[in-house]
């Protein structure tokens, strides 16, 4: 079995050596970082649905937190936004979290009748009007200050490797949240709530301009420690004394340069996910979990809380996946909520973790660096394939419209690949032990 790993893997890294060889090495590190990106959300997927048997679809929401976590702390700062309605801002969705901590307070303590259903309901009301009177005109003070610049309350100027860490705070809170009032559902209302949760995170992320400017978008992020910029290593002396001794260029050897430091940066946060997953994998903790995820009633006879458990996993989960979504907006130095979407942002992860061997972690590892080679590779020399294919057709609307298309050929591939691993290996390449 080992032997039989060691071959994927080396299977896989001949890939990207591949695309390297014959494409180009900046196209080999870019797959390779966005799929090391997508490798530790999949570990996350995994702890939730190779743990603990349960079904996020909402994979994309929990990315967008992460990446809004970078924009509130490495994006510039905005002290005239932020004087003119920020603190007030804060004030009303502080007040909006004491209302709504009251109402269950209120609901708990008083007895089962009308009155407890009217107290509650008039406290949540009249909190509602207050909460609104006080967040409206602040956000539209924030939103009037220079809106084609700023136009929201600005981030810290801090390191993102700190954005990485609330990124898993934000996202392990909202799982949280999600997982008080859904992870009782059957695991396909489950499935149901978590997307329509999904969905709203982006909504909100697209139409709250105060928060991180929407849909125009929070750019020109600065770079996580130590990565530096293309530019600056372009006008580094040494740098470019450097590579031009080597024969190279030095605008693609800084680019170049600056993907591996990226990667290293990613295989170290990797590594340290897939070492503490094994070693929970392998606990006591881990038995237990995987004990719930094969049968919950007999878990629950044996005095597990299983509830409790559902909820740890979960918010694990969720926080890897917003330690991704981080990653990525740091390496993109853009923060769009337009770009993010179910395809691939939650179907994708699913299919590498389907493909890789879900309850195993170095499946999880093989199915995000294969899968996510094969779907940006597709994209980029579906083109070139398409016009090879069609050489022999007169040109006209028809051929023309088959290489337009051709990047749609990844959708394609990924079925094929996904039907091929369930047909002859349907517990993944790397299957649990």
């Amino acid at each position: 079995m080992k032997s039989r790993n060691i071959l994927l893997f080396s299977g896989v890294a001949a890939l990207f050596v591949a695309t390297g060889l014959f494409a180009s090495w900046n196209q080999a590190l870019l797959i390779l970082n966005v799929s090391l990106i997508s490798a530790v959300i999949a570990m996350g997927v995994n702890l939730q649905w190779g743990y603990a048997g349960l079904f996020n679809a909402g994979v994309m929401g929990f990315a967008a937190l992460g990446g809004l976590a970078v924009a509130l702390t490495s994006g510039r700062r905005a002290p005239d936004a932020f004087a003119a309605g920020g603190l007030q801002i804060f004030a009303a969705l502080a007040l909006a979290v004491a209302v709504i901590a009251g109402a269950i307070f209120l609901w708990r303590r008083m007895e089962r009748g009308r009155a407890r259903n009217i107290a509650t309901a008039v406290i949540l009301v009249v909190g509602f009007v207050i909460y609104r009177m006080i967040f409206d005109p602040a956000v539209a003070r924030v939103e009037a200050v220079n809106p084609a610049g700023t136009g929201n309350v600005g981030g810290l100027a801090v390191n993102s490797l700190w954005g990485w860490a609330l990124g898993a705070l934000l996202a392990a809170g909202a799982a949280w949240l999600v997982g008080k009032t859904a992870l009782g559902l059957r695991s396909d209302y489950l499935a149901i709530a978590t997307l329509g949760i999904a969905e709203i995170i982006i909504q909100v992320l697209k139409n709250e301009d105060w928060l991180a400017r929407g849909v125009k978008m929070v750019n020109d992020l600065p770079r996580p420690w130590p990565v530096p910029r293309e530019v600056d290593l372009q006008q580094s002396a040494r740098f470019v004394e450097f590579v031009r001794d080597w024969g190279w260029e030095p605008a693609l050897a800084s680019t170049i340069f600056v993907k591996i430091i990226y990667a290293v940066l990613f295989l170290v946060v990797l590594g340290l996910v897939i070492w503490l997953s094994e070693r929970a994998l392998n606990s006591p903790w881990g038995r237990m979990m995987r004990a719930i995820r094969d049968n919950e009633v007999a878990a629950a006879a044996m005095g597990k809380d299983v509830t409790r458990r559902h909820l740890q996993v979960f918010m694990l989960g969720c926080a890897l996946a917003g330690i991704g979504g981080a990653m990525m907006v740091s390496m993109d130095s853009l923060m769009n909520p337009g770009t993010y979407n179910p395809l691939r942002h939650t179907f994708l992860i699913w299919v590498m973790v389907v493909v890789g061997g879900s309850g195993n972690n170095w499946g999880s590892l093989l199915g995000a660096l294969l899968v996510g080679w094969l779907y940006l590779i597709v994209e980029q020399v579906g083109p070139t394939v398409m016009g090879f294919v069609t050489s022999g057709m007169a040109d006209g609307p028809l051929r023309m419209h088959l290489i337009d298309s051709a990047p749609h050929l990844r959708l394609l591939s990924l079925g094929v690949i996904l039907l091929l691993v369930l047909r002859f290996a349907p517990r993944g390449l790397i299957p649990e032990k």
